[in-house]
């Protein structure tokens, strides 16, 4: 793995040959254009309202469970560490990461499926092309344009978080097979082309990852703190299994307090280490002399090996039942979703419910749209909130 003095790799993003801006602007005599997007994502509206929005519980079930605001600083520290080792730029690593669920609406998985019913016939909802929308658009904190004006490097990282979206001739491929690309992607690559065919870099596909183990390792901290299982139920995913064995076997007489996060702690280490290793194997092989060779490869640069992608898909195989399908967490999303679905019809009905600059729009689906953007942007308690003022019962969500 060739790093160079200062601890770079040559397949790293590098602030200095970024393809910049789409509007031009004066260089920063104290940042790098990637500290400078890291920074504006920080300062967004957009991010502060993450504080508020439902990662698997709603906010006010406990002060110790996962918002979509601990999960991303979860996830930004995971993927600086591998940013850090793997000698990419850890500022894109921590952008990307910081930035990745922007676009989610209140209520989480609930709120998001209740608003792509809702737009239906006006292009859906895709949590994804939502926060591309909301760093491009709808964040207005300059004169001179709209959304935050982050790099070439950041916006494709943001919408390939998953992969490329399409094949070299356009066809859309993966969630978008069926549906086709979300409107606010296919819109803005038609003005900026952030070559959605291709891989993004390795920091992005780094905080990806690191999206994934940080899910794994807090979904079982909080399934755990509420009851949902216990550590004997999760002790059945063999990797969770053997590292409980160890722990035991180094702390025989540990209780169940300081078991779990000394758990969590393996996890994510061992995870981690997977993927450096991992890593660096496949870059020995393919040998990218560039971070355009990252993009253009034929397979992920960054990614855990066979055995730990399958330890992963059993952690979330026994998640997926226990806990995102739990009845209790099923019945709170139902209701949730239920509370997005009459704030849409209600201001779909009363425009003028909504703060003046939400309620405008050309035609019906730029109104739709906006009615859409006003909402996704809501957290789970202003959500509530506005439920009660126009309607006489609002669930508990408890």
């Amino acid at each position: 793995m060739a790093i160079d003095a200062g601890g770079r790799a040559i397949y790293a993003a590098d602030p200095g040959a970024s393809r910049g801006r789409r509007y031009p602007e004066l260089a920063s005599t104290m940042r790098n254009d990637f500290r400078r997007d890291c920074d504006r994502i920080i300062h967004a509206t957009a991010f502060r309202r993450l504080k508020h929005k439902t990662q698997v519980f709603v906010f006010h079930e406990g002060d110790h469970y996962r918002t979509r605001l601990t999960h991303t600083l979860e996830v930004a520290q995971i993927a600086r560490a591998l940013a850090r080792t793997l000698g990419l730029d850890e500022d894109l690593s921590e952008t990307l990461a910081l930035a990745h669920d922007l676009g989610h609406p209140p209520f989480g998985h609930a709120g998001e499926r209740a608003l792509d019913a809702c737009l239906h016939d006006h292009g859906g909802f895709d949590h994804n092309a939502q926060t591309l929308r909301i760093v491009t658009e709808l964040e207005r904190r300059y004169p001179d344009f709209d959304g935050l004006n982050l790099t070439w490097e950041t916006l494709e990282g943001v919408v390939k978080h998953n992969g490329p979206l399409t094949t070299t001739s356009g066809t859309p491929t993966g969630r978008y097979c069926e549906h086709g690309l979300p409107e606010p992607i296919r819109l803005y690559n038609a003005a900026h082309d952030l070559e959605l065919w291709s891989h993004a870099s390795a920091e992005a596909q780094a905080a990806a990852i690191a999206d994934d183990i940080a899910y794994d390792a807090h979904d079982i901290d909080d399934g755990l703190r509420a009851g949902l299982f216990t550590v004997d139920d999760i002790a059945s995913v063999p990797i969770v299994g053997a590292t409980i064995d160890y722990i035991h076997n180094d702390y025989p007489k540990l209780d169940t307090e300081r078991l779990v996060p000394e758990l969590l702690r393996r996890l994510i280490g061992a995870m981690v280490e997977d993927v450096i290793v991992e890593t660096q194997q496949r870059l020995g092989k393919a040998r990218p002399q560039s971070a355009e060779d990252v993009r253009r490869a034929e397979w992920p640069a960054v990614g855990f090996s066979a055995a730990m992608a399958e330890s992963d898909k059993a952690i979330k195989g026994f998640l997926y039942p226990r806990m995102y399908r739990h009845e209790r967490v099923n019945r709170v999303m139902k209701d949730a979703e239920g509370v997005v679905r009459d704030l849409f019809a209600h201001y779909r009905s009363n425009p003028n419910d909504m703060p003046s600059e939400w309620s405008l729009g050309a035609d019906e689906h730029a109104r739709v749209r906006s009615i859409a953007d006003y909402i996704g942007g809501m957290t789970d308690r202003y959500a509530l909130i506005e439920h009660a003022r126009f309607f006489p019962a609002t669930p508990d969500l408890r």
